[in-house]
């Protein structure tokens, strides 16, 4: 009557997310969710197009002096974002 292996909802879920391939997805989302929390409000204006491919954060800025800064920061924001994640997910940050 009992299940032998009790398991929290946490573990269930991640497990279930792994297995259908969703995990990197989520993952990858939630870095670029956090690119407000990281940057700031006032960055976040000037912030064009955010996405992932292979590994790599491309952002759109639309101030060029801002896009310098931030492109000197580039690996301060990777380990953040990271960080903010909890995970591994990117690797660079291409600021255009």
């Amino acid at each position: 009557m009992f299940k032998q292996k009790v398991q929290t909802l946490d573990e269930v879920l991640n497990k279930f997310l792994r297995e259908e391939g969703l995990e990197t997805p989520l993952l990858q989302k939630r870095v670029i969710d956090a690119w407000t929390e990281v940057t700031g409000a006032t960055v976040e204006h000037y912030t064009g197009e955010k996405f992932i491919k292979n590994q790599t954060l491309f952002v759109k800025i639309n101030n060029p002096s801002l896009r310098q800064d931030l492109s000197m920061m580039r690996t301060q924001l990777v380990k953040r974002l990271n960080e903010s994640v909890g995970a591994f997910v990117i690797s660079e940050v291409k600021i255009y």
